[in-house]
Protein backbone atom coordinates (compact mmCIF):
# COMPACT_ATOMS: atom_id res chain seq x y z
CA UNK A 1 0.00 0.00 0.00
CA UNK A 2 0.88 3.77 -0.85
CA UNK A 3 2.49 5.41 1.96
CA UNK A 4 0.08 8.48 3.06
CA UNK A 5 0.56 12.00 2.40
CA UNK A 6 -1.06 12.96 5.68
CA UNK A 7 -1.45 11.27 9.22
CA UNK A 8 -2.90 12.42 12.20
CA UNK A 9 -2.71 10.65 15.88
CA UNK A 10 -3.49 11.17 19.32
CA UNK A 11 -5.11 14.64 18.31
CA UNK A 12 -6.74 16.09 20.78
CA UNK A 13 -8.77 19.67 21.62
CA UNK A 14 -10.72 21.12 23.81
CA UNK A 15 -12.69 24.41 24.67
CA UNK A 16 -14.16 25.49 28.06
CA UNK A 17 -17.08 23.17 28.94
CA UNK A 18 -16.25 20.97 25.61
CA UNK A 19 -13.65 18.00 24.28
CA UNK A 20 -14.01 18.84 20.50
CA UNK A 21 -11.76 16.16 19.33
CA UNK A 22 -10.28 13.26 21.96
CA UNK A 23 -7.40 10.81 20.17
CA UNK A 24 -8.59 11.04 16.92
CA UNK A 25 -6.14 9.64 14.01
CA UNK A 26 -6.95 10.13 10.04
CA UNK A 27 -4.73 8.97 7.23
CA UNK A 28 -4.74 10.79 4.04
CA UNK A 29 -3.84 8.96 0.56
CA UNK A 30 -1.94 9.90 -2.66
CA UNK A 31 -4.56 9.55 -5.23
CA UNK A 32 -7.27 8.94 -3.66
CA UNK A 33 -10.65 10.73 -1.75
CA UNK A 34 -11.02 10.02 1.18
CA UNK A 35 -14.30 11.22 3.63
CA UNK A 36 -14.62 12.39 6.63
CA UNK A 37 -18.49 11.76 8.28
CA UNK A 38 -20.14 12.42 10.91
CA UNK A 39 -22.97 14.28 12.18
CA UNK A 40 -23.18 17.97 13.13
CA UNK A 41 -20.90 18.44 16.37
CA UNK A 42 -18.61 15.43 15.92
CA UNK A 43 -15.18 17.55 15.76
CA UNK A 44 -14.80 17.66 12.03
CA UNK A 45 -14.60 21.34 11.65
CA UNK A 46 -12.57 21.41 14.79
CA UNK A 47 -10.23 18.81 12.61
CA UNK A 48 -10.14 21.00 9.63
CA UNK A 49 -9.34 24.60 11.61
CA UNK A 50 -6.48 21.99 13.00
CA UNK A 51 -4.96 21.12 10.02
CA UNK A 52 -5.14 24.47 8.16
CA UNK A 53 -3.74 26.32 11.05
CA UNK A 54 -6.46 27.83 12.99
CA UNK A 55 -6.58 25.70 16.11
CA UNK A 56 -3.54 24.52 17.67
CA UNK A 57 -4.05 20.50 18.99
CA UNK A 58 -3.53 20.31 22.72
CA UNK A 59 -2.01 17.05 22.24
CA UNK A 60 -1.30 14.56 19.20
CA UNK A 61 1.10 14.79 16.50
CA UNK A 62 0.82 15.83 12.64
CA UNK A 63 2.85 14.26 9.98
CA UNK A 64 2.65 15.55 6.35
CA UNK A 65 4.98 13.09 3.58
CA UNK A 66 6.61 11.31 7.13
CA UNK A 67 7.78 14.17 8.43
CA UNK A 68 6.45 15.75 11.90
CA UNK A 69 5.18 19.13 11.12
CA UNK A 70 3.59 21.94 13.15
CA UNK A 71 1.07 24.24 11.86
CA UNK A 72 0.82 27.60 14.37
CA UNK A 73 -0.96 29.70 11.36
CA UNK A 74 -2.38 29.37 8.13
CA UNK A 75 0.75 30.39 6.19
CA UNK A 76 2.25 27.65 7.76
CA UNK A 77 -0.32 24.89 6.79
CA UNK A 78 -0.56 26.19 3.50
CA UNK A 79 3.89 25.83 3.09
CA UNK A 80 3.40 22.19 4.55
CA UNK A 81 1.03 21.78 1.24
CA UNK A 82 -2.77 21.70 2.88
CA UNK A 83 -5.16 24.36 1.86
CA UNK A 84 -9.17 23.93 2.09
CA UNK A 85 -11.87 24.44 -0.41
CA UNK A 86 -14.83 25.82 2.05
CA UNK A 87 -18.75 25.70 0.94
CA UNK A 88 -18.40 29.57 1.08
CA UNK A 89 -15.00 29.94 -0.58
CA UNK A 90 -12.64 32.42 0.80
CA UNK A 91 -11.87 34.35 -1.39
CA UNK A 92 -11.25 38.04 -2.50
CA UNK A 93 -14.74 39.62 -4.53
CA UNK A 94 -12.13 42.81 -5.41
CA UNK A 95 -9.40 41.10 -6.81
CA UNK A 96 -8.91 39.66 -9.92
CA UNK A 97 -9.25 35.88 -10.89
CA UNK A 98 -4.78 35.69 -11.55
CA UNK A 99 -4.37 37.86 -7.95
CA UNK A 100 -6.63 35.26 -6.07
CA UNK A 101 -4.86 32.25 -7.22
CA UNK A 102 -1.51 33.61 -6.54
CA UNK A 103 -1.98 35.57 -3.37
CA UNK A 104 0.94 34.87 -1.18
CA UNK A 105 3.05 33.35 -3.99
CA UNK A 106 2.72 35.54 -6.97
CA UNK A 107 5.81 35.34 -9.65
CA UNK A 108 8.56 37.95 -9.19
CA UNK A 109 10.67 39.98 -12.09
CA UNK A 110 14.36 39.84 -11.56
CA UNK A 111 13.74 43.30 -9.53
CA UNK A 112 11.83 41.75 -6.36
CA UNK A 113 8.28 43.05 -7.94
CA UNK A 114 5.63 41.27 -9.31
CA UNK A 115 5.47 39.64 -12.43
CA UNK A 116 1.65 41.07 -13.49
CA UNK A 117 2.16 39.01 -17.12
CA UNK A 118 3.72 35.89 -16.08
CA UNK A 119 1.30 35.88 -13.18
CA UNK A 120 -1.73 36.32 -15.40
CA UNK A 121 -0.47 33.89 -17.98
CA UNK A 122 0.15 30.96 -15.75
CA UNK A 123 -3.19 31.71 -13.75
CA UNK A 124 -4.72 31.33 -17.24
CA UNK A 125 -2.81 28.03 -18.29
CA UNK A 126 -3.97 26.28 -15.24
CA UNK A 127 -7.37 27.47 -16.01
CA UNK A 128 -7.71 26.40 -19.44
CA UNK A 129 -6.07 22.95 -18.40
CA UNK A 130 -9.14 22.51 -15.79
CA UNK A 131 -11.81 23.41 -18.80
CA UNK A 132 -12.80 26.21 -16.24
CA UNK A 133 -14.15 28.80 -18.51
CA UNK A 134 -12.47 31.75 -16.99
CA UNK A 135 -11.11 34.68 -17.92
CA UNK A 136 -8.09 35.31 -15.20
CA UNK A 137 -8.38 38.82 -15.34
CA UNK A 138 -11.83 39.61 -14.74
CA UNK A 139 -12.42 40.68 -11.03
CA UNK A 140 -13.86 37.59 -9.08
CA UNK A 141 -17.14 39.48 -7.60
CA UNK A 142 -17.83 38.74 -10.89
CA UNK A 143 -18.00 34.69 -10.91
CA UNK A 144 -20.98 32.72 -9.72
CA UNK A 145 -20.25 30.11 -6.70
CA UNK A 146 -19.69 26.92 -8.60
CA UNK A 147 -16.91 29.26 -10.59
CA UNK A 148 -15.42 30.65 -7.19
CA UNK A 149 -14.94 26.85 -5.91
CA UNK A 150 -13.10 26.32 -9.59
CA UNK A 151 -10.66 29.51 -8.60
CA UNK A 152 -10.33 27.89 -5.32
CA UNK A 153 -8.85 24.39 -7.33
CA UNK A 154 -7.10 26.17 -9.71
CA UNK A 155 -5.52 28.02 -6.01
CA UNK A 156 -4.66 24.47 -4.96
CA UNK A 157 -2.94 23.36 -8.10
CA UNK A 158 -0.83 26.65 -8.14
CA UNK A 159 0.56 26.30 -4.93
CA UNK A 160 1.33 22.50 -5.53
CA UNK A 161 -0.60 21.35 -2.44
CA UNK A 162 -1.05 17.50 -1.58
CA UNK A 163 -3.64 18.07 0.60
CA UNK A 164 -7.01 19.12 -0.22
CA UNK A 165 -9.73 19.98 2.21
CA UNK A 166 -13.17 19.84 0.38
CA UNK A 167 -15.82 21.46 3.19
CA UNK A 168 -19.26 20.81 2.06
CA UNK A 169 -18.16 22.43 -1.22
CA UNK A 170 -21.31 21.60 -3.15
CA UNK A 171 -24.04 22.58 -0.60
CA UNK A 172 -24.77 25.99 -2.91
CA UNK A 173 -24.61 24.15 -6.26
CA UNK A 174 -27.00 22.90 -8.59
CA UNK A 175 -26.67 19.24 -9.61
CA UNK A 176 -24.59 20.58 -13.19
CA UNK A 177 -22.03 22.36 -11.20
CA UNK A 178 -21.94 19.23 -8.41
CA UNK A 179 -21.29 17.35 -11.41
CA UNK A 180 -18.62 19.26 -12.91
CA UNK A 181 -16.56 19.50 -9.44
CA UNK A 182 -16.85 15.67 -9.82
CA UNK A 183 -14.64 16.25 -12.67
CA UNK A 184 -12.52 18.28 -10.90
CA UNK A 185 -12.21 16.20 -8.00
CA UNK A 186 -11.19 12.96 -10.63
CA UNK A 187 -8.02 15.47 -11.93
CA UNK A 188 -7.40 16.41 -8.77
CA UNK A 189 -6.46 13.11 -8.18
CA UNK A 190 -4.83 12.40 -11.02
CA UNK A 191 -2.35 14.57 -9.61
CA UNK A 192 -1.63 12.49 -7.03
CA UNK A 193 -3.36 15.10 -4.39
CA UNK A 194 -4.97 13.18 -1.59
CA UNK A 195 -8.59 14.99 -0.95
CA UNK A 196 -10.34 15.04 2.49
CA UNK A 197 -14.18 15.62 1.09
CA UNK A 198 -16.91 16.29 3.98
CA UNK A 199 -20.50 16.61 3.44
CA UNK A 200 -23.88 14.96 4.50
CA UNK A 201 -25.00 13.71 1.77
CA UNK A 202 -24.34 9.87 1.19
CA UNK A 203 -25.44 9.86 -2.58
CA UNK A 204 -21.69 11.72 -3.09
CA UNK A 205 -20.02 10.06 -0.71
CA UNK A 206 -20.61 6.84 -2.39
CA UNK A 207 -20.31 8.58 -5.68
CA UNK A 208 -16.90 10.16 -5.15
CA UNK A 209 -14.75 8.90 -2.28
CA UNK A 210 -12.22 5.78 -1.53
CA UNK A 211 -12.28 5.67 1.69
CA UNK A 212 -14.16 6.90 4.89
CA UNK A 213 -13.65 7.90 8.23
CA UNK A 214 -16.61 8.26 11.03
CA UNK A 215 -16.04 10.88 13.71
CA UNK A 216 -18.41 10.50 16.86
CA UNK A 217 -19.16 13.20 19.47
CA UNK A 218 -14.86 14.10 18.60
CA UNK A 219 -13.68 10.70 18.44
CA UNK A 220 -12.60 8.62 15.80
CA UNK A 221 -14.77 5.43 15.77
CA UNK A 222 -14.45 4.23 12.41
CA UNK A 223 -12.85 3.86 9.07
CA UNK A 224 -12.59 1.72 6.05
CA UNK A 225 -13.32 1.32 2.19
CA UNK A 226 -16.21 2.72 0.90
CA UNK A 227 -16.54 0.03 -1.71
CA UNK A 228 -16.56 -2.69 1.16
CA UNK A 229 -18.87 -0.57 3.48
CA UNK A 230 -22.82 -0.50 3.41
CA UNK A 231 -24.25 2.70 3.79
CA UNK A 232 -26.44 1.17 6.71
CA UNK A 233 -22.88 0.45 8.96
CA UNK A 234 -22.28 4.01 8.33
CA UNK A 235 -24.96 5.10 9.89
CA UNK A 236 -24.66 2.69 12.83
CA UNK A 237 -21.21 4.32 13.60
CA UNK A 238 -22.59 7.64 13.46
CA UNK A 239 -25.18 7.13 16.41
CA UNK A 240 -23.97 4.35 18.20
CA UNK A 241 -23.41 5.71 21.35
CA UNK A 242 -25.58 5.12 24.14
CA UNK A 243 -28.35 8.06 25.36
CA UNK A 244 -26.38 8.87 28.13
CA UNK A 245 -27.91 12.18 29.65
CA UNK A 246 -30.81 12.85 31.81
CA UNK A 247 -33.53 13.91 30.27
CA UNK A 248 -36.42 15.72 32.92
CA UNK A 249 -39.85 14.28 33.26
CA UNK A 250 -42.32 16.39 31.57
CA UNK A 251 -46.07 15.95 32.94
CA UNK A 252 -47.42 19.01 30.47
CA UNK A 253 -50.58 17.81 28.57
CA UNK A 254 -50.66 18.48 25.15
CA UNK A 255 -53.50 20.52 24.12
CA UNK A 256 -54.76 22.30 21.15
CA UNK A 257 -52.33 23.73 18.07
CA UNK A 258 -51.29 27.05 19.05
CA UNK A 259 -49.28 27.83 15.49
CA UNK A 260 -50.15 26.25 12.22
CA UNK A 261 -47.64 26.97 9.10
CA UNK A 262 -48.71 26.15 5.67
CA UNK A 263 -46.87 25.95 2.24
CA UNK A 264 -44.62 28.23 3.57
CA UNK A 265 -41.41 28.76 0.81
CA UNK A 266 -38.15 31.12 0.24
CA UNK A 267 -36.87 31.21 -3.14
CA UNK A 268 -33.50 29.82 -2.14
CA UNK A 269 -33.65 28.43 1.11
CA UNK A 270 -37.02 26.33 1.34
CA UNK A 271 -40.38 24.87 -0.17
CA UNK A 272 -43.51 23.92 0.93
CA UNK A 273 -43.14 24.10 4.74
CA UNK A 274 -45.68 22.83 6.94
CA UNK A 275 -46.25 22.09 10.35
CA UNK A 276 -48.25 22.55 13.34
CA UNK A 277 -47.11 23.04 16.91
CA UNK A 278 -49.66 22.56 19.97
CA UNK A 279 -50.01 24.08 23.22
CA UNK A 280 -47.80 22.43 26.08
CA UNK A 281 -45.52 20.48 22.79
CA UNK A 282 -41.87 20.29 22.15
CA UNK A 283 -41.81 20.39 18.35
CA UNK A 284 -38.59 18.98 17.00
CA UNK A 285 -36.48 20.00 13.92
CA UNK A 286 -33.67 17.39 13.19
CA UNK A 287 -31.73 17.38 9.78
CA UNK A 288 -27.72 17.62 8.48
CA UNK A 289 -25.99 21.25 7.32
CA UNK A 290 -28.10 22.73 4.80
CA UNK A 291 -30.98 21.35 6.22
CA UNK A 292 -32.48 24.69 6.08
CA UNK A 293 -34.11 24.22 9.87
CA UNK A 294 -32.59 27.86 10.59
CA UNK A 295 -33.88 29.51 7.62
CA UNK A 296 -37.47 28.39 7.91
CA UNK A 297 -37.37 29.74 11.73
CA UNK A 298 -35.67 33.14 11.13
CA UNK A 299 -38.75 33.11 8.48
CA UNK A 300 -41.45 32.48 11.05
CA UNK A 301 -39.69 35.07 13.33
CA UNK A 302 -39.97 37.44 10.88
CA UNK A 303 -36.21 37.87 9.96
CA UNK A 304 -36.48 37.23 6.60
CA UNK A 305 -39.46 37.07 4.20
CA UNK A 306 -41.29 33.74 2.83
CA UNK A 307 -42.47 34.01 -0.54
CA UNK A 308 -45.53 32.27 -0.16
CA UNK A 309 -47.52 30.72 2.62
CA UNK A 310 -49.42 31.53 6.07
CA UNK A 311 -49.30 30.96 9.71
CA UNK A 312 -52.26 31.11 11.81
CA UNK A 313 -51.46 31.83 15.73
CA UNK A 314 -54.25 31.11 17.83
CA UNK A 315 -56.60 31.04 15.36
CA UNK A 316 -55.38 34.30 13.82
CA UNK A 317 -53.41 34.52 10.58
CA UNK A 318 -50.12 36.41 11.10
CA UNK A 319 -47.54 37.62 8.89
CA UNK A 320 -44.66 38.99 10.58
CA UNK A 321 -42.63 41.64 8.22
CA UNK A 322 -40.09 41.99 10.77
CA UNK A 323 -38.90 40.19 14.85
CA UNK A 324 -41.11 43.18 16.38
CA UNK A 325 -44.11 42.10 14.53
CA UNK A 326 -43.59 38.52 15.79
CA UNK A 327 -42.45 39.14 19.32
CA UNK A 328 -46.21 41.27 19.49
CA UNK A 329 -47.79 38.16 17.99
CA UNK A 330 -46.51 36.22 20.89
CA UNK A 331 -43.73 34.43 18.91
CA UNK A 332 -40.03 34.61 20.07
CA UNK A 333 -37.17 33.57 18.89
CA UNK A 334 -33.50 32.22 20.26
CA UNK A 335 -30.79 32.08 17.83
CA UNK A 336 -28.38 29.42 17.26
CA UNK A 337 -25.71 32.59 17.22
CA UNK A 338 -26.61 33.93 20.45
CA UNK A 339 -23.43 35.83 20.82
CA UNK A 340 -24.23 38.05 17.35
CA UNK A 341 -27.62 37.79 17.46
CA UNK A 342 -28.68 36.82 20.87
CA UNK A 343 -27.11 39.52 23.01
CA UNK A 344 -25.98 42.88 23.08
CA UNK A 345 -22.79 41.97 24.20
CA UNK A 346 -21.53 45.90 25.12
CA UNK A 347 -24.35 46.08 27.96
CA UNK A 348 -24.93 44.10 31.29
CA UNK A 349 -27.05 41.23 32.15
CA UNK A 350 -29.83 43.50 32.81
CA UNK A 351 -30.14 45.76 29.66
CA UNK A 352 -29.86 42.92 27.84
CA UNK A 353 -32.85 40.86 29.69
CA UNK A 354 -35.05 44.34 29.68
CA UNK A 355 -34.62 45.06 26.25
CA UNK A 356 -37.89 43.70 24.52
CA UNK A 357 -39.96 44.77 27.63
CA UNK A 358 -39.07 48.05 27.68
CA UNK A 359 -42.87 49.03 27.93
CA UNK A 360 -42.72 47.66 30.94
CA UNK A 361 -39.61 48.69 32.31
CA UNK A 362 -40.22 52.68 31.39
CA UNK A 363 -42.64 55.60 32.36
CA UNK A 364 -43.95 58.49 30.21
CA UNK A 365 -41.26 57.64 28.24
CA UNK A 366 -38.25 57.06 30.77
CA UNK A 367 -36.55 54.11 31.57
CA UNK A 368 -36.84 52.81 35.25
CA UNK A 369 -33.66 51.34 36.13
CA UNK A 370 -35.26 49.68 39.27
CA UNK A 371 -38.08 48.21 37.21
CA UNK A 372 -35.28 46.71 34.48
CA UNK A 373 -33.76 45.07 37.48
CA UNK A 374 -36.57 43.78 38.77
CA UNK A 375 -38.01 42.33 35.11
CA UNK A 376 -34.07 40.99 34.91
CA UNK A 377 -33.95 38.88 38.25
CA UNK A 378 -37.40 37.51 37.73
CA UNK A 379 -36.64 35.67 34.97
CA UNK A 380 -32.89 35.20 35.40
CA UNK A 381 -33.20 33.48 38.80
CA UNK A 382 -35.69 30.96 37.18
CA UNK A 383 -32.90 29.99 35.06
CA UNK A 384 -30.45 29.44 37.83
CA UNK A 385 -27.94 32.08 36.00
CA UNK A 386 -24.57 32.16 37.04
CA UNK A 387 -23.10 35.96 37.50
CA UNK A 388 -21.50 38.21 40.12
CA UNK A 389 -24.31 40.31 39.33
CA UNK A 390 -27.28 41.49 36.86
CA UNK A 391 -24.83 44.80 36.16
CA UNK A 392 -22.37 41.84 34.71
CA UNK A 393 -21.12 43.06 30.99
CA UNK A 394 -22.75 39.47 29.31
CA UNK A 395 -19.92 39.28 27.13
CA UNK A 396 -17.96 38.21 30.22
CA UNK A 397 -20.56 35.15 30.72
CA UNK A 398 -20.21 31.60 29.99
CA UNK A 399 -21.42 30.21 26.68
CA UNK A 400 -24.47 28.68 29.11
CA UNK A 401 -25.35 31.19 31.07
CA UNK A 402 -25.41 33.74 27.61
CA UNK A 403 -27.68 31.02 26.49
CA UNK A 404 -29.87 31.94 29.84
CA UNK A 405 -29.93 35.60 29.06
CA UNK A 406 -31.67 35.38 25.87
CA UNK A 407 -33.83 32.79 27.09
CA UNK A 408 -34.98 35.14 29.88
CA UNK A 409 -34.84 38.48 27.53
CA UNK A 410 -37.54 36.54 25.67
CA UNK A 411 -39.60 34.87 28.00
CA UNK A 412 -40.19 37.96 29.82
CA UNK A 413 -42.08 39.12 26.92
CA UNK A 414 -44.66 36.44 28.02
CA UNK A 415 -45.43 34.62 24.61
CA UNK A 416 -47.03 31.72 23.13
CA UNK A 417 -44.34 30.03 21.26
CA UNK A 418 -41.05 30.17 22.00
CA UNK A 419 -38.18 28.66 19.29
CA UNK A 420 -34.96 27.62 20.55
CA UNK A 421 -32.38 27.01 17.94
CA UNK A 422 -29.49 25.04 19.06
CA UNK A 423 -30.11 25.53 22.48
CA UNK A 424 -27.39 23.90 24.04
CA UNK A 425 -24.71 24.31 21.79
CA UNK A 426 -21.41 25.08 23.22
CA UNK A 427 -22.51 24.94 26.93
CA UNK A 428 -21.15 22.09 29.74
CA UNK A 429 -23.76 19.41 31.07
CA UNK A 430 -24.91 21.33 34.07
CA UNK A 431 -25.99 23.86 32.04
CA UNK A 432 -27.88 21.70 29.21
CA UNK A 433 -29.25 20.09 32.10
CA UNK A 434 -30.40 23.59 33.29
CA UNK A 435 -31.96 24.20 29.94
CA UNK A 436 -33.58 21.46 29.22
CA UNK A 437 -35.43 21.24 33.12
CA UNK A 438 -36.39 24.57 31.96
CA UNK A 439 -37.91 23.82 28.73
CA UNK A 440 -40.05 21.40 30.42
CA UNK A 441 -41.15 23.91 32.58
CA UNK A 442 -42.47 25.85 29.97
CA UNK A 443 -44.52 23.67 28.41
CA UNK A 444 -45.94 22.61 31.96
CA UNK A 445 -46.84 26.05 31.89
CA UNK A 446 -48.47 26.00 28.24
CA UNK A 447 -46.35 27.33 25.87
CA UNK A 448 -45.66 25.70 22.84
CA UNK A 449 -41.99 25.04 22.10
CA UNK A 450 -40.38 24.68 19.01
CA UNK A 451 -36.34 23.20 19.27
CA UNK A 452 -33.73 22.75 16.39
CA UNK A 453 -31.05 20.36 17.09
CA UNK A 454 -28.26 18.73 16.23
CA UNK A 455 -27.83 16.24 18.80
CA UNK A 456 -29.57 13.05 18.50
CA UNK A 457 -29.49 12.19 22.04
CA UNK A 458 -31.35 16.11 22.68
CA UNK A 459 -34.02 15.59 19.87
CA UNK A 460 -34.77 12.36 21.07
CA UNK A 461 -34.80 12.82 24.63
CA UNK A 462 -37.16 16.27 24.55
CA UNK A 463 -39.21 16.32 21.73
CA UNK A 464 -42.85 14.99 21.45
CA UNK A 465 -42.88 15.05 17.68
CA UNK A 466 -39.94 15.25 15.35
CA UNK A 467 -39.92 16.99 11.97
CA UNK A 468 -37.17 15.93 9.55
CA UNK A 469 -35.55 18.27 6.66
CA UNK A 470 -33.30 18.05 4.03
CA UNK A 471 -32.57 19.56 1.40
CA UNK A 472 -35.28 22.66 2.12
CA UNK A 473 -38.06 20.03 2.44
CA UNK A 474 -39.77 18.67 5.06
CA UNK A 475 -39.19 14.70 4.67
CA UNK A 476 -41.59 13.34 7.32
CA UNK A 477 -43.05 14.27 10.67
CA UNK A 478 -42.19 11.79 13.39
CA UNK A 479 -44.08 10.91 16.62
CA UNK A 480 -41.36 10.29 19.50
CA UNK A 481 -42.18 6.26 20.53
CA UNK A 482 -39.48 3.93 20.55
CA UNK A 483 -37.93 6.33 17.85
CA UNK A 484 -34.58 5.05 16.98
CA UNK A 485 -31.50 7.41 16.03
CA UNK A 486 -31.00 5.23 13.13
CA UNK A 487 -34.34 6.47 11.14
CA UNK A 488 -33.71 10.00 11.80
CA UNK A 489 -30.34 9.89 10.31
CA UNK A 490 -31.46 7.94 7.62
CA UNK A 491 -34.29 10.36 6.67
CA UNK A 492 -31.74 13.34 7.58
CA UNK A 493 -29.22 12.25 4.78
CA UNK A 494 -31.25 10.43 2.13
CA UNK A 495 -30.84 6.85 2.55
CA UNK A 496 -33.10 4.52 1.46
CA UNK A 497 -34.32 2.31 4.37
CA UNK A 498 -33.35 -1.17 2.48
CA UNK A 499 -29.87 0.56 2.73
CA UNK A 500 -30.00 0.95 6.58
CA UNK A 501 -31.74 -1.93 7.79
Amino acid sequence: MTDPILTLSGISKSFPGVRALHKVALELYPGEVTALIGENGAGKSTLVKTLTGIYQPDEGEIRVGGQVVSLPTAIAASNAGITAIHQETVLFDELSVAENIYLGHAPRNRFGLIDWKTMRAEAQKTLDAMAAGIDAGIPLKELCIAKKHLVAVARALSIDAQVVIMDEPTAALSQKEIEELYVLVDLLKQDGKAILFISHKFDEIFRIADRYTVFRDGEMVGKGLIKQTPQGEIVRMMVGRPVDQIFPERSATIGQTVLDVQGLSHPTEFEDISFAVKKGEILGFYGLVGAGRSEVMQAVFGMTAPSSGTMVLDGRTIAPRSPADAVEAGIVYVPEERGKQGVITGEPIFKNVSLPSLDKTSRNGFLRMVEEFKLARTYTERLDLRASSLSQNVSTLSGGNQQKVVIAKWLATLPKVIILDEPTKGIDIGSKAAVHGFMAELVAQGLSVIMVSSELPEILGMSDRIVVMREGLIIDTLDNRNLQPETLVRLAAGIAQEQAA
